[in-house]
């Protein structure tokens, strides 16, 4: 047992030199040079104020009245050290000048690098409430400066350690007994260690209350969620939520606050008031009683003496710094180190050929029943397909094997007769047009919402346009204040616009239109529309989809009608297949389903005549 106790402090140790060299590798790779001009910024600071200003400059001072010396050599002295004066301020301040831009290079690219990683994580990974505290704490290192915190800090180390020499030499030149009063130094890092950790534990436990708190606060805000809040008793719900996240947060500040409080009043007075205090009273002692001291020497001693509590506490609190700032990395390493469980291949997809499922099974994680049972399909270019099933039955995740959301756990897909898991997943995605069942729209312009991109060219917004007008979508753009320009919601433009949930899905369905891919996939497209805008828009884009391939993902069966083959899915697996006329003939599950469906059809027509 004591061998492992001593094995995992070891470990403690190297992992923590191993966070600050990390810290020191990152800052170097993404802004080079910023942690040496942080150094020479404080440098020009701390050596220069600290010591040559304030302790050398007093010291040739006195030592000159006490010397008489000329008017002129006073001038002198006061000349040279004026010089040294303004090379600090000037090195302080370029040096700062510097810091500042290589800081905002910094962070740019530190948050380009987490969002690249954030887009091409494993899909699980958002579902995962544990690896999702890991995003916002790795999120956090970026956003409250943490590593800005650990360069200034690491600055604070290497100068006050570089000052702190010339400081204690000087002073134990006069007195070495004076180096005794230096020790409380030590007893402040030591505090400070234990400081630096409680308020990591501390950040810690508070995490996944910050979390529920901040989404509370966005659910609040956003438009979507503004009926609810004011036909419903959701808001109660939330705003005890949110209080219950606050509670808590507080009770752990208050079991931690009281030891940190603690010790912060031990590392002022270890740090501040006894070194302070017994310095000046031994100065006094040495000049008034024992009269073996010169006035220079005390005048100077005191002020370094004053200076050097102020190094000692500052280089103590560095160090502190440095290795709770170090630690919050341990967070960010978990991150960008994190293996997609999904691999990607090498092969570059080209022209769509064939699609094949063949035996495949799929078990969502932590899930305890497959949701795909040996599922088998397979599609060649040209044909346009509709899966059709009950909600739960397995057509959505169909779509997440195939674009690589999701790897299957036994069976293989084929894209043109190679497993897709040999293939660069941007290169697969590249070949397919897919609308999503919970499709999305952004706070961008109508068109850039089509093409997924900004509008550089006049042929690129007519391409929008005419997509838009395959979808229905254009009846209701042309009659919006800067038509397929304006922009969707306010948050961002005054001029701005708010779409219904039927106007929102056919700007979604027009990226298919816009898409230059072999195969389209339409996940439950028209949930928004009603009978007659859901038929017209799959006239439209099997119109307008001639030569490509599509599949429609649906449980209701408008789709079916035009499609070549229609695949059943009923608890995981394909029950029926064929043409629409078959399958009426089969007289089963498709049979049923589209009589009770265009009986409900015309059911709603009666109720509206």
């Amino acid at each position: 047992m004591k061998g492992d106790k001593s094995f995992n402090k070891k470990k403690g140790k190297n992992s923590t030199f191993k966070d600050i060299i990390y810290g020191l590798k990152i800052l170097n790779k993404y802004s080079k040079g910023l942690v040496l001009t942080r150094v020479l910024a404080m440098f020009g600071f701390w050596f220069f104020t600290g010591f040559i200003e304030e302790i050398l400059f007093l010291k040739y001072l006195l030592n000159a009245l006490e010397n008489g010396a000329s008017f002129m050599e006073f001038v002198k002295i006061c000349l040279i050290f004026l010089g040294l004066s303004i090379l600090g301020k000037f090195l302080l301040n370029y040096f700062d000048y510097l810091t500042c831009v290589k800081h905002k290079v910094f962070y740019k690219k530190m948050n380009e690098k987490i969002f690249q990683k954030a887009k091409n994580l494993d899909m699980d990974c958002f579902y995962n409430p544990e690896f999702f505290d890991k995003y916002k704490r790795a999120t956090e290192v970026i956003t409250d400066n943490h590593f800005d915190n650990f360069a200034y800090a690491f600055s604070c180390v290497v100068v006050g350690g570089f000052t702190g020499i010339f400081l204690v030499a000087y002073v134990v030149s006069v007195d070495p007994k004076m180096l005794l009063l230096l020790l409380t130094g030590l007893i402040v890092v030591a505090f400070e260690g234990v400081k630096s950790k409680l308020n990591i534990n501390k950040d810690k436990e508070m995490t996944i209350h910050k979390r529920s708190k901040a989404y509370i606060k966005r659910t609040i805000y956003l438009r979507e969620f503004s009926k609810d809040m004011r036909t419903s008793g959701v808001y109660g719900v939330l705003h005890k939520r949110f209080e219950d996240a606050v509670n808590k947060n507080r009770e752990i500040i208050k079991k931690y606050g009281y030891k940190i409080a603690l010790l912060e009043m031990m590392t002022g007075l270890f740090g501040m008031a006894l070194p302070v205090a017994t310095s000046y009273a031994y100065a006094t002692y040495r000049y008034v009683v024992k009269r073996n001291l010169a006035l220079s020497d005390f005048s100077v001693i005191v002020t370094a003496m004053n200076n050097l509590k102020d190094v000692v506490n500052d280089l103590s609190d560095g160090i502190s710094t440095v290795k709770r700032e170090s630690m919050y990395f341990k967070n960010l390493v978990e991150f960008l180190e994190y293996e997609n469980k999904v691999v990607n291949g090498t092969k570059i997809a080209d022209e769509f050929k064939t699609l094949e499922f063949k035996n495949v099974t799929f078990t969502y994680p932590e899930a305890k029943e497959p949701t795909l049972k040996n599922f088998d399909f397979k599609l060649d270019k040209g044909q346009t397909v509709a899966i059709v099933g009950e909600n739960g039955a397995g057509k959505s995740t169909f779509v997440k094997l195939l674009l690589r959301f999701y790897d299957v756990t036994s069976g293989e897909i084929l894209y043109n007769g190679v497993n897709i898991k040999e293939y660069d997943i941007d290169s697969l995605r590249e070949r397919i047009s897919t609308v999503f069942q919970d499709y999305k729209v952004f706070a961008l312009s109508v068109a850039e919402n089509v093409l997924c991109k900004e509008i550089e060219t006049n042929e690129e917004l007519i391409k929008a346009v005419e997509a838009m007008k395959n979808s229905g979508a254009y009846d209701f753009v042309e009659n919006l204040p800067e038509k397929e320009n304006t922009v969707i919601t306010r948050e961002f433009d005054e001029k701005g616009v708010g779409l219904s949930g039927g106007e929102q899905q056919k700007l979604a369905v027009a990226r298919v239109f816009a898409g230059n891919t072999d195969l389209a996939i339409l996940d439950e497209p028209s949930s928004a529309f009603d009978p007659v805008a859901e038929y017209k828009m799959y006239e439209n884009l099997i119109e307008a989809t001639k030569d490509k391939t599509v599949i429609y993902i649906s449980h209701r069966l408008s789709s079916a009608v035009l499609s070549d083959k229609i695949f059943v899915i009923s608890d995981g697996t394909v029950k029926e297949s064929g043409s629409h006329k078959e399958l009426m003939d089969l007289n089963g599950i498709y049979s049923n389903m589209f009589t009770l469906q265009a009986e409900s059809y015309k059911n709603s027509e009666r109720s509206v005549s």
